[in-house]
């Protein structure tokens, strides 16, 4: 506690969804529309975090959500009675039959300090055993329903700290007799909105013409807007909303976001490449390489579009740059790839008379044409090797951004650091 006027708290929500219904992002919003209606309480800002992508419990977006309040310290009571109350009638909409349904695992924190922020890092970049995650909020005032997982995300979401280059995401939310309907809002819409604001990014994927901002899922969410800075995502908002081809929003909030952040990897590293390429079920490609400290199976998926083509393009002696996940099974999905430096590729016997290709006349012999008899020392032909049918942002290429995760830097930002 801050004084003896005002309190800070901190609130953490996470895993009230699933794959088919409801959306998290609505009910904290619900929760702190509740907590405005009391007097004496102040917002100070809504966080929405998103998590290691290979967590075992999670949607497609993996997300967790927290929020900074202030209040008087009179209020503190009012506060928790509040939060008892929303998360027992949370309690009572997940029931299905009578039984709380088990695909979610709701679990609801707030804490007078802040808490440390290892937790984020943990829980963005590796698996995260509930129990030890249990241990270090001993202390934390919580609730859960059905088991413990949630406390995983929503302590992450409260331990995040942004910084400034952190961006921003403004969800706005249906009207309930809308939800489950197609939602009105075109690829050229937003392809214009992005155009008209441009400290907004990745609400589009140019490669498809296809809108990014809506989900596509029953949920209640509307659109998400991302962009540089609170008022531009408020801005581009406003103006959508103006726009008559474009379905009203019952509701909408601004969160500050650790989307593309790249805080899920480590920065990229300078591998030499030891096999060809092979290609798996799906056109994914793999090949091993080798760094300092070992080596390891890099993975590309066809979604992947240039970074999958790139690798098929790579041969044993080229050097590279990558930047990837490491998956349970130890390989590396990659999310951006770049050629340091390639052997030359072997494209055969030079050419003479009529676009024939010159041979040899034996064992250290000279090569001759077949047609003229012209005659030339034995030698192979080269060729660097071919990029010109990549999209190349200074040499890296990177997944069309409607493959991309929510955390993932697009180069359009900035080249990746190296760690």
């Amino acid at each position: 506690m801050q004084n003896s006027d005002k309190t800070k708290i901190w609130i953490g929500l996470d895993d009230t969804d699933t794959a088919d219904y409801g959306c998290t992002t609505a009910t904290f919003d619900n929760l702190l529309n509740s907590l405005s209606d009391l007097s004496g309480f102040q917002i100070i800002e809504r966080r929405l975090v998103r998590l290691w992508p290979f967590a075992e419990r999670r949607t497609r977006g993996n997300g967790a959500l927290s929020c900074i309040i202030e209040c008087s310290s009179k209020s503190i009571s009012s506060f928790e009675n509040l939060l008892s109350s929303f998360f027992s009638d949370l309690e009572d909409s997940l029931r299905i039959d009578g039984k709380i349904d088990s695909l979610t695992s709701p679990a609801l924190i707030y804490s007078f300090e802040e808490i440390n922020e290892d937790l984020y890092w943990e829980a963005v970049r590796q698996k995260v055993d509930v129990s030890d995650r249990i241990k270090k909020l001993s202390g934390i005032n919580k609730m859960t329903l059905n088991s413990d997982w949630g406390l995983i995300g929503a302590s992450a979401a409260m331990a995040w700290k942004p910084h400034e280059e952190s961006t921003w995401e403004l969800i706005a939310w249906r009207h309930p007799s809308n939800i489950g309907t197609k939602r009105e809002i075109s690829s050229s819409i937003v392809k214009e909105m992005e155009i008209k604001h441009p400290e907004t990014f990745v609400n589009r994927d140019p490669t498809q013409e296809k809108g990014l901002i809506a989900p596509r899922t029953p949920c209640p969410v509307l659109y998400g807007i991302r962009g540089s800075t609170s008022q531009s995502v408020l801005s581009a908002h406003e103006w959508l909303q103006s726009n008559k081809d474009v379905e009203k929003c019952q509701r909408f909030a601004i969160h500050r976001t650790n989307q593309l952040s790249d805080d899920h990897i480590r920065g990229f590293s300078t591998s030499t490449v030891l096999t060809n390429p092979k290609e798996t079920k799906g056109a994914h490609s793999s090949l091993e390489v080798t760094f300092r400290g070992g080596s390891k199976t890099l993975v590309a998926f066809k979604e992947g579009g240039d970074v999958n083509r790139l690798l098929r393009k790579l041969i044993p002696g080229d050097r590279i740059n990558w930047l990837g996940l490491e998956s349970p099974d130890g390989s590396i999905h990659l999310e951006r790839l770049r050629v340091e430096s390639s052997v030359p590729r072997v494209t055969g016997r030079p050419i003479c008379c009529n676009n024939k290709t010159m041979r040899s006349a034996g064992v250290n012999q000279p090569l001759r044409c077949v047609s003229c008899q012209r005659q030339v020392d034995k030698h192979w032909l080269f060729e660097d090797i071919n990029l010109n049918n990549l999209a190349l942002t200074n040499g890296w290429v990177e997944p069309s951004p409607s493959q991309r995760r929510h955390l993932s830097r697009p180069l359009s930002l900035g080249e990746p650091i190296r760690i």
